[in-house]
């Protein structure tokens, strides 16, 4: 649970509240482990977002996507498989970790990934899930990767053919993005990168890595004054300004670094410095609920940028009143929400 206290301190004059950091224990785990638990095989409602070329096109999500049919949206079900594995990876001994297993043997399977595969390798389908759902898919094949039990890395096994085909799509498709997408949905370039350049560190696949390092800098290197003052739009759960920091702080060097943030916000170096949480209207819309995973987002962004440079620890206050803003809201939200949201919970916790 996110607990609050009224401490306050005073900087110049400015009193700022602080938030507890929050609290990420088994307890947490075996509770959020029920989001992905009880959405990766639940096929319906299901939205397939595909094209259809032919009557031969159409099909049950389960025969389109063995794997990953649940959970409303492919991208969805894929985050859902990562936030299972970092949940019982990080907690061995949680309750249902073997029902967790058996899921994930069943499913991630040589014969279904072929099949996820073909779907892909469909000229109808390039541009499918990018580069939201690719990103996820490299996400969790880092997981699998960095998961120390031996069952994991036959499932890294088994789905390498679909990471393989998700990286050499990523540097394809780069060169021919003219221009970066900064909006606070699913086609953000600055979050699809950092996912990406994670996966290339972690698994040294220095094609991938280079090819991200290179546009990276190409599309933000010469920005300037980000706007956050215009965030959040309506349906944001990424914020277009905090991803592109997210990546630049990921393949710029300290020095680097330092000077591009100081002309890109540089107002994050003040102690006192707040930014409102996203706030949410209505938690059964599918859009509106899209504020909860800005604030998670906004929170993990925070936490790296604060872990990797110590001139911005006092960030992980703001991060802390995200985080303690939505997080009691996740469990027992509609499935609207809690399809997906689990996993951005999830994932900011893991950046604390």
């Amino acid at each position: 649970m996110i607990n609050k206290t009224n401490t306050t301190s005073t900087t110049e004059a400015v009193v700022i509240k602080q938030y507890k950091a929050p609290v990420f224990s088994i307890s947490e785990a075996n509770t959020l482990l029920q989001l992905p638990l009880h959405c990766v095989e639940t096929e319906y409602p299901n939205k397939l977002g595909q094209t259809i070329g032919s009557a031969n096109d159409m099909g049950e999500p389960k025969t389109l996507h063995p794997i990953f049919y649940g959970c409303f949206d492919w991208h969805s079900a894929v985050h859902g498989y990562w936030s299972m594995v970092t949940l019982v990876s990080q907690f061995p001994e949680l309750d249902e970790a073997e029902a967790v297993k058996s899921m994930l043997k069943k499913n991630i399977t040589k014969e279904n990934v072929a099949q996820e595969i073909a779907y892909f390798e469909k000229k109808i389908n390039n541009s499918y899930e990018r580069t939201y759902g690719w990103a996820w898919l490299l996400k969790l094949s880092q997981a699998l990767h960095e998961w120390d039990d031996p069952m994991a890395a036959q499932l890294e096994a088994n789905l390498k053919p679909l990471t393989t085909l998700i990286s050499k799509k990523y540097i394809e498709f780069l060169p021919k993005l003219v221009y970066p997408i900064r909006v606070g949905e699913h086609t953000n370039t600055g979050f699809g990168l950092s996912f990406a350049y994670d996966y290339a560190v972690a698994l040294n696949d220095e094609n991938l890595k280079k090819a991200i390092v290179t546009r990276a800098r190409d599309f933000f290197l010469k920005d300037k004054n980000c706007p956050i003052q215009w965030e959040p739009s309506g349906y944001d759960f990424l914020s277009p300004c905090l991803e592109e920091i997210d990546i630049m702080r990921r393949v710029l060097s300290k020095e680097e670094f330092a000077k591009w943030i100081s002309h890109f916000m540089p107002e994050l170096t003040s102690a006192n410095y707040q930014l409102e949480v996203g706030k949410v209207g209505d938690r059964s819309d599918g859009k509106l609920v899209h504020l909860d995973g800005l604030n998670f987002s906004r929170a993990w962004v925070f936490y790296g940028l604060a872990n990797q440079f110590s001139e911005y620890k006092h960030l992980k206050n703001i991060a802390n009143q995200h985080v303690a803003y939505s997080y009691p809201n996740l469990l027992g939200d509609s499935y609207e929400g809690g399809h997906w949201l689990g996993s951005f919970a999830i994932y900011a916790l893991t950046q604390y």
